[in-house]
């Protein structure tokens, strides 16, 4: 009879423990009052985890997680940084540290920017510097089976979104970008052996202008300079020229249109020897069908518009140039900033 009682109040025990660690690791807890970013990096154990996710207030307490540990040995919980914002069971916390639902940083990329721009941006993150991403950045092993010309990644890392973990590195990131440009190069059905100059030529067309109608006129000056034989004489060429010396100071200076280096367009014929900047898809199709048009010269309008009035001839480009710099003065005498960029030849 004694051991029947025994029996049975062991029973009751185990039946009550079991369910307070049911209730403890069922039950929706939150001890935090805003999202709570918490980092897990690699080689932490379940005791550490436990520990720092019930001092952030997301647990109530390290057993409660350790009792799941007991009850799942055998999945793999995954490092990376994670958001709670509400209240979550220690289940359901374990479940998502073991699926991996880690927190995404987006990381927003312009078209026309160039590496340097996307090292600052991605360096504003916190955890990708900007000398590992141009250290990345400069490897051009990752294009270099459709771009074997390629120097760089310098064209190739596609503007755009990215969703980023704080596991994420600068090769991890180059890789994502130079991906997404495969992805939009295939949707475009290019030749395959034009990849580097319509980049390079996309990315001309990109820097030049930001007013969407103008790409395709402005990619049929560059084409038509071309076929003519004349210079480019391209401003953006001439700054990239100066950022590859570390040398550009904010503006251009006689000495800069007088740089004999390879990318400056004032004083070398043709393309330059790749890309400057991150062309987006609309600059790639403009690069890839220019419309079909006499003008060999652009100059920058005054009125603040962005856009470009286009000329076929040295007569009519010069008459322009005098429109732009009277718009200027003008605009000059009645406090206005200066509106657009200096004129293109």
């Amino acid at each position: 009879m004694k051991f029947r009682n025994f029996l049975l109040l062991s029973v009751v025990v185990l039946a009550a423990g079991a369910a307070a660690i049911y209730t403890l690791i069922t039950r929706p807890y939150a001890g935090f009052s805003k999202p709570v970013l918490i980092d897990l990096p690699r080689g932490l154990s379940t005791r550490a985890m436990a520990d720092r996710l019930a001092a952030q207030g997301v647990i109530p307490t390290p057993i409660s997680f350790l009792a799941i540990r007991l009850l799942r040995p055998n999945d793999r919980l995954q490092a990376g940084e994670y958001e709670f914002r509400s209240a979550a069971s220690p289940q359901q916390v374990f479940e998502r540290i073991h699926q991996g639902d880690v927190f995404h940083y987006e990381l927003t990329v312009p078209e026309g920017s160039h590496r340097w721009d996307i090292a600052r941006i991605a360096s504003s993150l916190g955890f990708i510097s900007e000398s590992d991403f141009l250290k990345a950045a400069a490897d051009p092993s990752l294009i270099a089976d459709i771009a074997p010309q390629a120097s760089s990644l310098e064209g190739y890392l596609f503007p755009s979104t990215y969703r980023v973990t704080r596991q994420t590195t600068a090769r991890q990131l180059c890789k994502m970008m130079t991906d997404e440009f495969r992805a939009e190069w295939k949707r475009l059905t290019p030749p395959a052996d034009v990849v580097h100059q319509i980049v390079t030529l996309a990315s001309l067309v990109e820097k030049e202008t930001g007013v969407p109608a103008e790409r395709a006129t402005v990619a049929s000056v560059y084409t038509n300079r071309l076929a003519q034989g004349i210079k480019l004489e391209c401003d953006p060429t001439v700054i990239y020229a100066a950022l590859l010396e570390n040398r550009y100071r904010g503006t251009i200076y006689k000495s800069d249109l007088e740089n004999p280096h390879p990318y400056n367009t004032y004083r070398h014929a043709g393309l330059p020897p790749g890309p400057i900047a991150s062309p987006g898809r609309a600059a790639l199709d403009a690069a890839l069908h220019p419309a079909e048009t006499p003008f060999i010269f652009f100059v920058a309008k005054p009125d603040g518009s962005g856009g470009h009035e286009f000329t076929t001839n040295l007569s009519a480009h010069n008459k322009a140039v005098a429109e732009y710099r009277r718009g200027l003065k003008e605009n000059s005498t009645h406090g206005m900033a200066n509106p657009a960029p200096a004129p293109r030849n």
